[in-house]
C-alpha cells in the first residue's frame, strides 16, 4: 500500500510517538547504552527522534531501561520535550508500550486526536519523509494499525508479515516463532507502526508471554485486531536501508557508511565538490555553500559551516567550525575555530578552541593556535605557539615564537598591536603587549611591554672563545676543520659582540616570514 499525498488535515498530526529504547544491546559489548552510540553526528536515538519531530506529535514519550540515567539525560538534552518512561525490566515490546500508555493516561493525556506512533530507537536511518507517509497511509485506510514493511534480501531475525488475500495484513510471526514456509516470506515486519489509540490501548492488556521467547510482542497486537474484524493495512517502504536495526558494531559500521553516502549524494546535488566521497565524512549538522570543495581524507563535524569557494582538505578534521568565503585549510585539526575569508591554514596546522583568524590571514606549517584572535592579514607562517593572545591587523609573527601564557598556576593574556614584526625564536613571556609598528629582535626574550616603533632586543650579549675547540676537543674532526680554515685564511678570529639594535641582525633579519 501507498501513501496517499493528498491526506491532510489535523488528524494526521499523531497524538503520541513512542520510541522503545530500553534494550540491553549485549551484542554492542560496550558500558554505553546501544541507543546512545553515535554515527554521523548523533546517537542513534537522536536520529530516530530527528525523524519523529518531523511528525510534530503532540507528545513524545521514550522507554528507557537499560542505562536508564544516562539515556534520560541524553533524551532531555536532544528532545526537551520528550517524556521517559522506565521499564525497569523488559518483559517485550508490547510492555514497553503499555508503560508509555499508562504513563500517559496517569498524566491525564487524552489520546483521541489522532494516532499513536511506534517506533524503536535502534534505527538511526529511518526518515521524516517516510514517517509522514506511514501516517498518511493509516489515515487513508481508515485501518486500526498500519505497518512500515521493507524486503530485505535475507530477512534472518525478522518478524515476517502474513497478508491476508486483499492484501491485508493478518498476522506478524517472529522469526524464533516462524515455520519453515513463514521463513521463506521476504516481506518482514520494521518494529514501527501507527495505531488508533483506542485499539492500542484496549489490545496492548490482551498481550500474552505465550511464545519461545516468553514476551509480550507488540507485533501479536496486529494479529489480535485482525481476529477482531479490524483491518490491518501496511506501508512498504521504497528503501529497505531506512528500517535497518543496529545490533553489534559491524551493523553500526555499516549504518554509518550507509548514512554517509546519503549526506554526500545530498551535499552533492546541493553544488559541494566531494572530490572522493568514500573517505569524506560529514555530520548531519555541517553547513556547505554551493561551490565548496572537500579533498580526500576529510572529517567535517559537529555544527561546521564552510562558505561558498572555500577548499578543505586534504587530511583535515574540523569540528564546530567556520570556515570563510575563499579560505583554503589544508591538512590541518581544528575544533570551535573561526577561519575568516580567503585566509590560509596549513599545511599541519593544530586550531583549539577560541581560534579566530581574520580575512586574508595565514596560519602556517606546525603552527598551534589556542584562544587568540588573530587580525585581518596578519600571518603565523611556521612553527609558533599563540596561546591567549590577540594580534592585530598586517602583523607577522616570525618562526619558531611562542606566546609564553602560563606560569605553572594561571594563564596570562597577550596582545600584539598592528602591523608589528615578531622576530623568529622569540618568547612573549604574558602577561605583556607590543605596540603597533613595534619590532622584536629575533631570539628575544620578552618580558616587559614594547612602545609602538620601538626595536625590543632581550638577548645576552654573545662572546667568542678563541681557540676553544682546539683546546679542548683536540684530535676530534671539528677541530681539523677549524684548524684548516686558520690556515687557509691565514688569521685567527677575535672576539666580536652583537650588533646594535637596527642592525640587519635585529630587523631586515629579524623576522622571517
Amino acid at each position: 500500500m501507498t501513501a496517499d499525498p493528498a491526506v491532510s488535515g489535523p488528524r494526521a498530526r499523531p497524538s503520541a510517538v513512542v520510541v522503545l529504547a530500553a534494550g540491553e544491546g549485549t551484542r554492542m559489548r560496550s558500558r554505553t547504552p546501544k541507543v546512545l552510540h553515535p554515527l554521523a553526528g548523533r546517537s542513534m536515538l537522536g536520529h530516530v527522534l530527528a525523524a519523529a519531530a518531523e511528525l510534530a506529535p503532540e507528545h513524545l514519550v521514550v522507554v528507557v531501561g537499560h542505562g536508564r540515567e544516562a539515556v534520560s539525560e541524553h533524551v532531555h538534552t536532544v528532545a526537551p520535550q520528550a517524556r521517559t518512561v522506565i521499564q525497569a525490566e523488559q518483559h517485550g515490546t508490547g510492555h514497553a508500550v503499555r508503560l508509555a500508555l499508562a504513563d500517559l493516561s496517569a498524566q491525564g493525556v487524552p489520546l483521541s486526536g489522532g494516532p499513536v506512533v511506534v517506533l524503536t530507537g535502534d534505527t538511526p536511518l529511518l526518515t521524516g519523509a517516510t514517517l509522514l507517509a506511514l501516517v498518511a497511509t493509516h489515515m487513508h485506510s481508515a485501518a486500526a494499525a498500519t505497518m512500515l514493511t521493507a524486503r530485505l534480501p535475507d530477512p534472518t531475525g525478522y518478524g515476517r508479515v502474513l497478508r491476508a488475500a486483499d492484501g491485508s495484513v493478518r498476522a506478524v510471526v517472529e522469526h524464533k516463532d516462524a515455520t519453515a514456509t513463514e521463513r521463506e516470506i521476504g516481506e518482514i515486519n520494521s518494529g514501527m507502526y501507527a495505531f488508533e489509540a483506542d485499539r492500542l490501548a484496549a489490545t496492548v492488556h490482551r498481550l500474552t508471554t505465550q511464545n519461545v521467547q516468553g514476551e509480550e510482542y507488540l507485533t501479536d497486537v496486529l494479529g489480535l485486531l485482525a481476529a477482531d474484524g479490524d483491518r490491518v493495512a501496511a506501508l512498504l517502504t521504497e528503501d529497505a536501508e531506512e528500517i535497518l536495526g543496529v545490533n553489534d558494531r559491524v551493523q553500526l559500521a555499516h549504518a554509518r557508511r550507509l548514512l554517509s553516502r546519503r549526506i554526500n549524494e545530498s551535499w552533492q546535488r546541493a553544488g559541494v565538490t566531494l572530490v572522493d566521497p568514500d573517505t569524506t565524512w560529514i555530520d548531519v549538522a555541517v553547513q556547505l555553500e554551493p561551490d565548496v570543495t572537500v579533498l580526500p581524507h576529510t572529517q567535517l563535524l559537529g555544527a561546521t559551516t564552510i562558505e561558498r569557494d572555500a577548499i578543505v582538505g586534504p587530511d583535515t578534521t574540523l569540528s564546530d567550525c567556520t570556515v570563510g568565503a575563499g579560505a583554503r585549510v589544508e591538512r590541518t585539526s581544528a575544533s570551535g575555530a573561526r577561519i575568516g575569508a580567503r585566509a590560509t591554514v596549513g599545511p599541519f596546522s593544530f586550531l583549539r578552541p577560541g581560534t579566530v583568524l581574520g580575512e586574508k590571514g595565514k596560519i602556517g606549517a606546525y603552527v598551534e593556535i589556542k584562544n587568540s584572535t588573530i587580525g585581518p592579514g596578519s600571518k603565523v607562517p611556521h612553527l609558533s605557539y599563540v596561546g591567549d593572545a590577540t594580534i592585530g591587523t598586517g602583523t607577522n609573527i616570525g618562526a619558531a615564537t611562542i606566546f609564553v601564557n602560563y606560569d605553572g598556576v594561571a594563564k596570562h593574556a597577550t596582545t600584539v598591536g598592528d602591523h608589528v614584526r615578531v622576530g623568529s625564536d622569540s618568547m612573549l613571556v604574558a602577561p605583556v603587549r607590543i605596540g603597533d609598528g613595534a619590532y622584536t629582535a629575533a631570539g628575544s626574550v620578552i618580558t616587559d611591554d614594547v612602545p609602538p616603533g620601538a626595536m625590543a632586543v632581550g638577548r645576552a650579549r654573545q662572546r667568542n672563545i678563541d681557540g676553544w675547540v682546539g683546546r679542548r676537543r683536540p684530535g676530534t674532526s671539528s677541530a681539523d676543520a677549524a684548524a684548516r680554515s686558520d690556515s687557509d685564511r691565514g688569521e685567527h678570529t677575535h672576539d666580536s659582540g652583537v650588533a646594535e639594535p637596527g642592525s640587519s641582525s635585529d630587523g631586515r633579519k629579524g623576522s622571517r616570514e
